[in-house]
């Protein structure tokens, strides 16, 4: 008791503020050792052999990751070349009677052809440009039924056969869907599901539209397309086929179709394109070139029935050559003489002018099924064509003034 009284004697005798002092010393004093205690042992953590361990597993497993994956590559790349080498071996051995999608790439660089010229499309339409030659693209089996009293249709895709495959020396690699829509309406579109690795798919999947009156069953048309699935690019297209209603036979049983399945039809070749009127304004103290597609004239028809396609316009601003923006007007429906009247800002380079830059037009048909196609093109520019060249040099000389002229639309 006599220690507790004589530290209490001498605390009562220091003032209330030398108290606060060391009771604020106390804490700094607890929370650095604490911040110290608490760094030493996360680095002892760091530091340990488990974790130094852990870390260079991990370093092993992805350098034995990177090693499986680049042999597997190079064991898929030499199968390729021995497929290659067994295909030309079993053809003779004679590289004049190889056909030219299954040569070798250096080959047929020596031989003046380019290596796009094995990509399904321009094969395709390489193909179905050669004059004399049939492409079987193998049949389509469907079956139709109309019921009157529902005003509805029903279409049963029943199966594909003898498809052409997207690689000769594997039969059997491709991967097919149908899409289907009606003509000339276009706004009922529908397509099966995907059956890989198979030239002889077998649907059975039927799609019912509804709303069809009898009066419209004779000018009304199914359009299919038959397309193989690719994951990594743009489905390539078959082909199609088209069967007209009126020629069918109302029956209260559906009956089986067989078509021949016929290559995509390149509609608009060796034909006049049409027109597009367009104006243009610069202004030189805001930098922007404000181009108006007002209207077109005179579009190819662009449908696999002969009708009016549905028509819109793709606006690049280039510099030297080089696309740097783009705008695109609405699609106008079933029309060959659309109106737009839509109006687009260009920011241009400042201190630049127009000298080197130009504005290129795309006209296309738009479409939900397959890609949209390229009715015409149009590029206004310095040395672009005398009319073209003319419009051009009139906007950069009358600044601040609308300028329009008609042009007309090229391939």
């Amino acid at each position: 008791m006599a220690p507790l009284a004589q530290g209490a004697a001498q605390l009562g005798g220091l003032s209330i503020g030398a108290i606060i002092g060391l009771t604020v010393a106390a804490v700094f004093a607890v929370a650095g050792l604490a911040a110290f205690g608490y760094r030493t042992l996360k680095r002892r953590r760091e530091e340990a052999p488990g974790r130094r361990l852990t870390s260079a597993i991990r370093r092993g497993l992805a350098e034995e990751s990177r090693e499986r994956s680049l042999s597997r590559s190079l064991s898929l790349q030499q199968q390729q070349q021995q497929q290659k080498v067994a295909g030309r071996g079993s053809r003779g051995g004679s590289s004049s009677s190889m056909s030219p999608d299954a040569r070798d790439p250096v080959q047929m660089m020596s031989e003046g052809s380019s290596p796009a010229d094995g990509d399904p499309q321009q094969r395709q339409q390489r193909l179905s440009q050669q004059p004399g030659e049939q492409q079987q693209l193998g049949t389509l089996t469907f079956s139709v039924l109309y019921d009157k009293v529902k005003q509805t249709l029903l279409v049963t895709v029943i199966r594909c056969d003898d498809l052409p495959s997207r690689d000769p020396q594997a039969p059997g690699a491709a991967d097919p869907y149908v899409k289907l829509q009606l003509l000339p309406e276009k706004r009922h579109k529908v397509k099966t599901r995907v059956l890989r690795r198979t030239c002889s798919p077998v649907y059975e999947e039927t799609f019912s539209f509804y709303g069809v009156k009898p009066g419209q069953m004779r000018a009304t048309s199914l359009h299919f397309v038959v397309l193989s699935f690719d994951r990594f690019s743009r489905d390539e297209i078959i082909g199609e086929v088209l069967f007209p209603l009126g020629d069918m036979d109302p029956q209260d049983d559906p009956f089986s179709i067989t078509r021949e399945i016929q290559p995509r039809q390149f509609k608009i070749r060796n034909q006049n394109r049409g027109e597009l009127l367009v104006s243009l304004c610069y202004q030189p103290a805001a930098s922007r070139l404000t181009a108006v597609v007002l209207k077109a004239r005179n579009l190819p028809k662009m449908d696999v029935t002969g009708l009016a396609g549905d028509p819109y316009v793709k606006l690049y601003l280039l510099y030297n050559g080089q696309r740097i923006a783009k705008k695109k007007t609405h699609v106008k429906k079933r029309t060959l003489n659309p109106v737009y009247n839509e109006s687009f800002v260009f920011e241009v380079p400042p201190n630049e002018g127009l000298h080197q830059l130009s504005l290129e037009l795309l006209v296309l048909d738009w479409d939900r099924v397959t890609k949209n196609e390229v009715i015409g093109r149009l590029e206004l520019g310095l040395a672009k064509g005398d009319l073209p060249d003319k419009h051009w040099q009139e906007v950069m000389n009358c600044p601040r003034k609308q300028i329009a002229e008609w042009h007309r639309l090229l391939e």
